[in-house]
């Protein structure tokens, strides 16, 4: 049994979670082809994401002479499917913000995903995120290609929900992924009330065995920041914080790995409050760098006002290191009293308040805060066990027929995932 999985931009470097569910399904046996629409414009800096760029065949980017042969090759041989699949892709059309160009498109690239899954042997293909790859994934079902499944993961999905048709997704879908318990509870408002079944929750996972908790410096007095430098992750709020801090602990340093469209924006702050001595941007860095960012700091720090639920602060607890961020989304599901500081999106007040609780901890009390953190990542991420309910979901998908008008779950039995309420 062949899987493809199929992403909009692959590999990139907020996406290693991904490569990494790809290698655990590939250590129990599968295979696993790499498939996006676009290749990734920026720098690769961890040398797994260079050799998966190599191993990924791109939809769209490159390929428009291929897209075209495709979109011709499935008129004069795929007529049936093409009709068949043409009321879905007009009530896509019809909601969605999106004009036709968009669409024939999707439609092209359906067609050639249909035609390379035919080639390439490939019995299911598995989408990451509710966006155009779901898209064009479903397309090429109903013209006659292999089952489909997407994991969402939020927030960008969702920010137009009710012009991205997950109702139709969801329902010619094998099966769904949420990450969260919040994310399932949005697809179920999104989903024909006979499709809610088909939802399962699965966090991402970790390769915990890369992540040995390590005890925090003496003396650190380091906050890290990893991720995306975007308004969504609010680190243009860090430097102000910083600021009133800085008389109190006047040796602590906060980090921001990662790079992106608010680099400007937060260096303006920086120089603004003065703070260009405790404030560093550093830029993306390798899994391996930022492992070793993180053992030489204090806490994790993310004031972020969108979020699914960041493999970042996964990764920190995993290292046991506390974790500051928002009560937004799935982060709650995860982080607590007991492992970390949770404050509102935006509250400068809260933000500094929780900031000065993670500086002025005691050591006994952070490594207790750590251990906790720890264990959850242990029993809730660990990439071994998502691995194995993915790899039983895709044989059920693929052994019984998939049939999207039916009744019966393809989950039934499925002990492992937690179903989402109708």
């Amino acid at each position: 049994m062949k899987i493809s999985y199929l992403l909009n931009t692959y590999p990139i470097p907020s996406t290693t979670f991904i490569r990494g569910e790809i290698e655990a399904l590939e250590e129990l046996g599968l295979k696993i082809g790499r498939l996006s629409v676009r290749r990734f414009g920026g720098t690769l800096v961890d040398r797994s994401d260079q050799a998966e760029m190599v191993s990924t065949r791109y939809l769209l980017t490159g390929n428009a002479a291929g897209l075209i042969v495709a979109f011709g090759r499935e008129i004069l041989t795929n007529p049936r499917g093409l009709i068949h699949a043409l009321p879905v892709f007009q009530q896509m059309r019809r909601k969605a913000y999106a004009g036709l160009v968009h669409h024939i498109a999707y439609l092209m690239q359906a067609c050639y995903l249909r035609q390379e899954a035919r080639r390439q042997g490939i019995a299911h293909v598995h989408a990451h995120f509710g966006t155009n790859p779901a898209a064009v994934a479903m397309l090429s079902k109903l013209l006659g290609g292999p089952s489909y499944s997407f994991t969402a993961h939020g927030p960008d999905e969702f920010t137009d929900a009710a012009h991205m048709s997950f109702d139709l997704k969801i329902k010619h879908a094998a099966f769904v992924v949420a990450i969260s318990d919040y994310c399932s509870g949005l697809l179920a408002s999104l989903a024909n009330h006979g499709d809610a079944h088909k939802i399962v929750i699965s966090r991402c996972g970790l390769k915990i065995e890369d992540f040995e908790p390590t005890p925090i410096p003496g003396g650190s007095r380091t906050l890290v920041c990893i991720g995306r430098l975007c308004p969504q992750k609010g680190q243009v709020h860090i430097p102000a914080a910083v600021a009133a801090l800085r008389a109190e602990f006047p040796d602590m340093k906060v980090v921001l790995v990662g790079d992106g469209e608010s680099r400007a924006e937060i260096e303006a702050e920086i120089e603004r409050h003065d703070v260009g001595a405790q404030v560093i941007l550093p830029g993306w860095a390798s899994n391996d760098e930022v492992r070793k960012i993180l053992k030489e700091s204090r806490a994790m720090l993310l004031p972020s006002y969108a979020e699914g639920l960041p493999v970042a602060i996964m990764e920190s607890l995993a290292l046991s290191r506390p974790v500051i961020s928002t009560t937004i989304a799935g982060i709650p599901e995860l982080v607590d009293e007991e492992c970390g500081w949770l404050v509102e999106s935006g509250n400068h007040q809260q933000l500094v308040d929780a900031m000065r609780s993670a500086l002025a901890a005691p050591a006994d009390v952070l490594a207790r805060m750590g251990k906790v953190g720890r264990e959850r990542v242990e029993r809730l991420h660990d990439r071994k066990r998502l691995a194995l309910e993915l790899q039983r979901l895709f044989t059920e998908a693929t052994s019984t027929g998939h049939n999207s008008n039916s009744a019966q779950s393809p989950l039934q039995g499925g002990a492992n995932f937690q179903p989402a309420a109708e």
